[in-house]
C-alpha cells in the first residue's frame, strides 16, 4: 500500500513493461453486423492519410460492397495457404507481417481459431507477437467471445460460442465500442446486409432477437466502461493521484473470521451484480490473528473460497487495526462502495472498544458505506475461547520474576535513591513485558509493579496502606505510565510484527522465483517448485501434468506421497475446470490433497497438489496470499519454459522448411544436369558406341551418384545414424585414393601434393575421412579457375595436423567464411555461387566434428582463392598401426 501522492511501484514496472511493445486498439461489437470492420478500416484509412505506414493483415469483408470499397488503397499483406485435410485454407501470414514490420497492422477477428499447421492455435496470439514486436495492431472482436462473459451470453440467446479471448487481451487494449441500435441492426439483417437471405431469416428468429441484442449491447457498453476504468486507475497509481475517481463503482467488503462473513460476501454479490461493477473481498489482518486457532484459520478460508467462487477477488491486509488497514485499502483500490458487518455488542463493549462501524463511517468520506448487520457468534462451532488470548503463563512468569528483580535491585539501593527513583525504575518490566509478552501482560507488570512499590516502599512499609495523600498520586501515576507505556510497546511490537511478516512474504516471493529463473528444463523447474513451497508451508507437494490418458505426477518433493482414486479424481477436475479441488475447497473436500490449478490465460499448465502428513488442512488462510503469489510465479515461469519449448519447436520446423525447399531447388536444377547428359548420352547410342559417349556417361553417373551419396550421408547426419569405425590411417594413401576417384571432375587441374610421407597415422573413420576430401576436392574442382593448380597439403605443427586443399579463384567474401559450412549455403559473390547443391562442405563439416575434427575456410594470403582445412587435434594422432599416442 502507498501513502497517497506516491506513484505505485507496481503500476510503474507495469508501465514500464510496455515500453517498446506495439498498442492494441480493439472495435467492441455486441454483435455481428454493426460496423465494427467498417469502423476498423476507416480509421485506418484515416492513419494512412496522416502518414502512418498501415497494412491489411486480414479482413473478413463477407461479401459486403461498403466494407470492401474500404480494403482498396491499403496495401494487403497476401495471406499463406495451409493444406488440411486435402482442403486449402488461407490464414494470416505472420512472418510476412514481422518481415514488413509496419506501423500499424488491421486483424480482423481476434477471437478466430488458426487452421492446424500454424504457429499459434489462436490469432490473438499472432497479436500478442505482432505487439511483441512493436507493431500497433487494431483488432475486432464481439462480446460474446470475450471469456468471462460467454456463459453470460449462452445464458439468454441460447447460444454458446467455441472462439473466445482471455479477459486479459482485453484489458490491455484500448476500447471503441461500435454501437446501433437494435431496431436498426434488424432492419440490417432483413435487408441483406449480415447475412445472406436465408440465413437471416432463421437468425432473427433465434440470436437477433431484439431482447437479445438489447441485452448484448448493455454488456458491450458496460464492459467497455469495466475496461476504460481499470485502465484509468492503472494511470493515477502510476501518477500518484489521490481520490477515489468514482467513474465506475467499485465495490469492497470486509471479511472476519466469523461464520455471518458467508452471509456478507453473498450480499456484496447482490450489490455488484445490481450495479454491474467489480468486487474485493479483503481480511485486515491484526496482531489478534495470531492468536486463530485452526477453527477460525478453516472459517476464514471458506469465505475466501466463497468469495472466489462468486466471481469477486481477494486480498489481505496487514494492519495495527481493522480501521487503518480499510482505510488504506478502499483508498489504494478507489473504492466507491464499502460493505461492512455490524455485530450485537453490548454497550459496555463499545464503551471499552469503541464502534469499528462509527470510526469508518467517519473516517473514509467520499466511500457509501453498507452496514449489514451480523449476527453475534463464535468463529465455528466448537472453536472455544481463543488460546493465548490473556497471555502464556511463561510470560507472566518472567514479569513476576522481573518485578521481584528490580524490587530487589531498588531495596539494595534504596539508600541513595529517592522515591521517585524506585518508582522510575519499575517502569523497566513493565516495558518488557508489554514488548516481550504483548498489551494484557504489561498491564500485570503495571499493577504488580504498583502493588511492589506500594508494599515495600511506601510508608507504612509491609503493608498496602498509603499514609501520605502524595503517595496516592505517585502510585495513579505509575499505573497511568505503565498503561500508556504497556499500549504503546505493545502497538510498536504488533507494527514490527506486521513489519517482518511481511519481510518474510517478500523474501519468500523474491527467492522462489530466483530459484525458479535460473533454470529452464519443466522437469527441473517442477522439481523446484515442489521442493519450494514445500519448504516455505511445511507440506508435501507434487506438481501433476496431462498425459495420456489422464494426469501423471512429474515431480515431488519427496517419494513417499500416495495419490488415490479420490486424489486423482480431484486434481483432474482442478485440471479441466481450471479451479481448486480437494480437501478445504467446496469440490472433492474428502480428499487427502488440496489441488492449486496453474493456469496462464485459458491454459491449464499443471496442477500442484498439497497434503499436510499428520492430515488438516494443507494451507491456514492467513497462507493463502502467501500460495496464491508463488502460483502466479509458477505458472509465469511455467508458461515461460513452455513458450522456449515450442519457439525451438518452431525455429527447428523453420530450419526443415528451409532445408526442404533448398533440397527441392538442388534437386530440379543441379541434379538435372547431370541426368540430361547420361539422357543426351544414351539417346546417342542408337547411332552407335563411342569412346566419348562411354565417358561422359561414366562421369555424370558418378557426378550423379556423388549428388544422391551426399543426400543420403546429410539424412544420416541429420538422424543420428553416423556409425564411426575408427581405426589408424595414412593420409598419403587416403589423399591418393581421393585423388584418384575425383580425377574426371578435376580434369584441366593439376594436382600438386604437399603431403609428407612421414606425418602421423591418424585415429579417423576411413570411409568418412574418404567422403570429406571428396566433396572437398570436388569443391576446388568445380570452384577454382580454369587451369589453375589445386593444392593439398598436410602440415604437423605444434601439435595439430592441418590437412589443407587450396585452389585459386575469387574467394570467399570476408566475414562470411563459416556460411560456407550451413546446409544448403552458396555464397553469393564468391566462388561457391555457382552449381552444387550446397550439401558438399557441409557433409565435410558434420563427418570432421563427428570424428573430433574441426573444418576451417579461409582465403589464402598469397594468390586469390580459397582453402580449406581438416584439423586433426594432437588425441587423433598415433605413432603407429597399433595406435599408441605420440
Amino acid at each position: 500500500m502507498n501513502d497517497d501522492g506516491r506513484p505505485s511501484p507496481e503500476a510503474l514496472l507495469r508501465q514500464a513493461s510496455q515500453e517498446g511493445r506495439g498498442r492494441l486498439k480493439i472495435f467492441l461489437g455486441a454483435a455481428p453486423g454493426v460496423g465494427k470492420t467498417y469502423e476498423m478500416l476507416s480509421e485506418g484509412a484515416e492513419r494512412r492519410r496522416a502518414g502512418v505506414d498501415v497494412v491489411i493483415g486480414v479482413v473478413e469483408t463477407h461479401g459486403r460492397v461498403e466494407t470492401e470499397a474500404l480494403t482498396r488503397g491499403h496495401e494487403i499483406v497476401p495471406r499463406k495457404a495451409i493444406l488440411y485435410e486435402g482442403r486449402m485454407l488461407d490464414e494470416m501470414d505472420l512472418d510476412a507481417i514481422l518481415a514488413r514490420a509496419p506501423t500499424l497492422v488491421l486483424v480482423d477477428e481476434l477471437a478466430h481459431t488458426n487452421a492446424p499447421g500454424s504457429r499459434h492455435p489462436k490469432r490473438y496470439q499472432d497479436v500478442e507477437e505482432l505487439l511483441a514486436a512493436g507493431i500497433d495492431v487494431y483488432s475486432t472482436i464481439n462480446i460474446q467471445h470475450i471469456e468471462s462473459l460467454n456463459d453470460v451470453v449462452a445464458s439468454f440467446t441460447r447460444v454458446r460460442v467455441r472462439e473466445t479471448v482471455p479477459d486479459s487481451i482485453v484489458e490491455m487494449a484500448e476500447i471503441e465500442v461500435v454501437d446501433i441500435p437494435p431496431d436498426e441492426l434488424i432492419e440490417r439483417l432483413k435487408a441483406g446486409k449480415v447475412y445472406l437471405p436465408h440465413e437471416a431469416t432463421r437468425a432473427l428468429s433465434h440470436f437477433f432477437s431484439k431482447s437479445n441484442l438489447s441485452a448484448l449491447r448493455e454488456l458491450a457498453l458496460r464492459r467497455a466502461a469495466q475496461a476504460v476504468d481499470a485502465q484509468m486507475l492503472e494511470h493515477v497509481r502510476a501518477l500518484g493521484v489521490g481520490g477515489t475517481w468514482a467513474g465506475g463503482e467499485r465495490i469492497v467488503v470486509a471479511i472476519s473470521e466469523l461464520p455471518a462473513a458467508l452471509g456478507l460476501v453473498r450480499a456484496t454479490k447482490r450489490v455488484a451484480d445490481a450495479m454491474h461493477a467489480p468486487w474485493t473481498a479483503v481480511y485486515i489482518e491484526t496482531p489478534r490473528a495470531q492468536s486463530f486457532g485452526e477453527a477460525e484459520h478453516r472459517q476464514l478460508a471458506a469465505v475466501f473460497n466463497l468469495a472466489t467462487q462468486l466471481g469477486g477477488d481477494v486480498a489481505t491486509v496487514p494492519a495495527t487495526s481493522v480501521v487503518d488497514g480499510l482505510k488504506t485499502f478502499t483508498t489504494e483500490a478507489r473504492a466507491t462502495q464499502l460493505v461492512v458487518g455490524k455485530s450485537s455488542r453490548s454497550r459496555w463493549f463499545e464503551l471499552r472498544h469503541g464502534s469499528v462501524v462509527d470510526r469508518i463511517v467517519r473516517e473514509t468520506p467520499g466511500v457509501a458505506v453498507h452496514v449489514l448487520p451480523m449476527e453475534t457468534g463464535t468463529a465455528s462451532p466448537g472453536s472455544g475461547k481463543r488460546v493465548g488470548s490473556w497471555g502464556s503463563r511463561a510470560g507472566y512468569g518472567w514479569t513476576t520474576a522481573m518485578v521481584a528483580g528490580v524490587t530487589g535491585v531498588a531495596s539494595a539501593l534504596f539508600h541513595i535513591l529517592n522515591l521517585g527513583n524506585v518508582a522510575l525504575l519499575y517502569l523497566l518490566p513493565v516495558m518488557a513485558a508489554a514488548s516481550l509478552f504483548g498489551l494484557r501482560t504489561g498491564l500485570f507488570a503495571g499493577i504488580a509493579s504498583s502493588v511492589a512499590y506500594n508494599f515495600f516502599f511506601l510508608p507504612p512499609t509491609g503493608t498496602l496502606t498509603i499514609n501520605n495523600p502524595e503517595n496516592v498520586i505517585s502510585i495513579l501515576v505509575l499505573l497511568g505510565i505503565a498503561f500508556v507505556t504497556s499500549q504503546l510497546t505493545s502497538r510498536v511490537r504488533a507494527q514490527a510484527d506486521i513489519a517482518a511478516a511481511s519481510a518474510r512474504t517478500n523474501a519468500a516471493l523474491a527467492g522462489f522465483l530466483r530459484q525458479l529463473t535460473s533454470l529452464n528444463e519443466p522437469v527441473a523447474l517442477a522439481r523446484a517448485i515442489c521442493d519450494e513451497v514445500g519448504r516455505l508451508f511445511g507440506v508435501r507437494a507434487v506438481i501433476l501434468v496431462a498425459e495420456n490418458p489422464g494426469l501423471a505426477v512429474q515431480a515431488a518433493n519427496g517419494a513417499d506421497y500416495r495419490l488415490e482414486t479420490m486424489e486423482m479424481a480431484a486434481a483432474q477436475w482442478a485440471y479441466d475446470t481450471g479451479a481448486p479441488a480437494g480437501r478445504g475447497s467446496g469440490t472433492l473436500a474428502a480428499s487427502e490433497w488440496f489441488f492449486q490449478p496453474l493456469r496462464s490465460g485459458e491454459r491449464t499448465l499443471a496442477v500442484l497438489g498439497l497434503a499436510r502428513e499428520a492430515g488438516g488442512d494443507p494451507v491456514r488462510s492467513d497462507q493463502l496470499p502467501l500460495l496464491m503469489s508463488l502460483v502466479d510465479q509458477a505458472s509465469l515461469v511455467l508458461e515461460r519454459a513452455r513458450l522456449e519449448v515450442e519457439m525451438r519447436d518452431v525455429d527447428a520446423v523453420h530450419e526443415r522448411d528451409r532445408l526442404r525447399q533448398a533440397l527441392l531447388s538442388s534437386v530440379s536444377h543441379d541434379l538435372r544436369t547431370p541426368l540430361t547428359s547420361v539422357m543426351a548420352a544414351a539417346a546417342e547410342l542408337h547411332r552407335g558406341v563411342t569412346p566419348e559417349l562411354i565417358d561422359t556417361i561414366e562421369t555424370e553417373a558418378a557426378r550423379l551418384n556423388r549428388f544422391v551419396g551426399n543426400l543420403l550421408d546429410m539424412a544420416r547426419v541429420e538422424a543420428g545414424a553416423l556409425r564411426l569405425r575408427l581405426e589408424p590411417t595414412d593420409l598419403t594413401d587416403a589423399v591418393a585414393g581421393a585423388v584418384h576417384d575425383t580425377k574426371r571432375v578435376l580434369e584441366g587441374h593439376a594436382i600438386e601434393l604437399d603431403v609428407a610421407p612421414n606425418l602421423p597415422l591418424v585415429r579417423v573413420d576411413p570411409q568418412l575421412l574418404h567422403h570429406c576430401l571428396l566433396n572437398l576436392l570436388d569443391n576446388a574442382g568445380r570452384y577454382a579457375d580454369p587451369g589453375t593448380p589445386i593444392v593439398v597439403r598436410g602440415e604437423h605443427r605444434f601439435g595439430v595436423l592441418r590437412l589443407s586443399v587450396i585452389d585459386q579463384g575469387p574467394g570467399l567474401p570476408p566475414g562470411r567464411e563459416k556460411e560456407v559450412f550451413e546446409t544448403f549455403r552458396r555464397l553469393e559473390g564468391s566462388d561457391r555461387a555457382v552449381g552444387g547443391t550446397g550439401l558438399g562442405l557441409a557433409i565435410v563439416k558434420a563427418f570432421a566434428e563427428a570424428m573430433g575434427m574441426t573444418a576451417q575456410a579461409s582465403n589464402r594470403e598469397d594468390l586469390t582463392g580459397a582453402q580449406f582445412s581438416l584439423c586433426f587435434p594432437a588425441t587423433l594422432l598415433v605413432r603407429d598401426a597399433d595406435g599408441a599416442n605420440v
